[in-house]
């Protein structure tokens, strides 16, 4: 068993499966989730319970929290009990969650205030790759934190890169996640385009993944638009959300602009819990 004791916080889609995946690697792990129900199937296999956040980080040597946006994950923080309510001398936190290089930087502060260790170290992938410790993982803050947590990125994902202080690791995820807008959107409108000509839709999407077009995300979304079914493996709102974080980060380039109106019109018309394929649903019914 690795001798780090582990926290984590945040049991959604994501956190899930990265927490089975901690506790099959030989982490003695503890978890706090405000639906105590999530916690229920991580408990059977080994995890441990804590009442609070303060509870928590008091028993871990690393605290993980993988949340939805930067009002939750600075609550965690910040709140009664929170994350930082005493000094932990010696302890690092570490932020999975895709929030604001402002916010990340802010909590970095906060932490060492207290003395308290900070990564932020959003990751770059849904839940299969999750799933398969297959994750891209983004790090920001000290070399000496990123060395620390090695061993649980090594668990969790194929690939962990320093890309420097922190913040920077939330940039570089909302770089990537408005790659990933560009991507989905240009497939849904070429696959409409397609179809709307008279080519099949099957037949267009084996012309995109067969030639130098194709890319994970072609291949990965295919299936749901030929079954025109779309289980959220990463939601159409947080794309939005994440979309709206870079643009006030200051992303203005030609096509931020159109693409975060197309994914909130989508989010608008009842996509945003669907996956973020659903965006061809929404450009369907033009």
């Amino acid at each position: 068993m690795n001798k780090l004791k582990l926290g984590w916080i945040g049991l959604g889609n994501m956190g899930n499966p990265m927490v089975k995946n901690l506790l099959n690697a030989g982490f003695e792990l503890s978890v706090y989730n405000r639906t105590k129900e999530k916690e229920t199937e991580l408990l059977a296999l080994g995890a441990h319970t804590s009442n609070n956040p303060q509870e928590l980080i008091e028993n871990s040597d690393i605290v993980l929290t993988m949340l939805s946006n930067d009002a939750a994950v600075k609550e965690i923080f910040e709140g009664n009990l929170g994350l930082l309510s005493y000094q932990y001398p010696g302890k690092l936190i570490i932020n999975m969650s895709t929030v604001s290089p402002e916010t990340s930087r802010y909590l970095a502060t906060i932490s060492n205030n207290q003395h308290i260790g900070f990564l932020d170290a959003p990751v770059s992938g849904s839940v299969k790759p999750a799933q398969d410790g297959a994750l891209v993982i983004l790090v920001g803050g000290s070399v000496e934190n990123y060395e620390k947590a090695k061993p649980i990125f090594d668990v969790l994902g194929k690939i962990a890169i320093h890309v420097g202080e922190a913040g920077v690791a939330s940039s570089a995820k909302l770089a990537i996640n408005y790659l990933l807008g560009l991507n989905l959107q240009g497939l849904a409108e070429t696959v409409l385009f397609a179809e709307k000509n008279g080519v099949r839709t099957q037949d267009m999407l084996t012309i995109i993944n067969e030639g130098a077009c194709g890319n994970g995300v072609t291949k990965i979304k295919a299936p749901s638009i030929l079954n025109n079914d779309y289980p959220a493996a990463f939601a159409l709102k947080h794309l939005v959300k994440d979309l709206r974080l870079a643009q006030e980060a200051g992303l203005d380039s030609p096509l931020i602009h159109p693409l975060f109106d197309s994914f909130s019109k989508a989010q608008e018309e009842g996509f945003g819990d669907e996956d973020v394929m659903a965006i061809i649903s929404s450009l369907r019914v033009k």
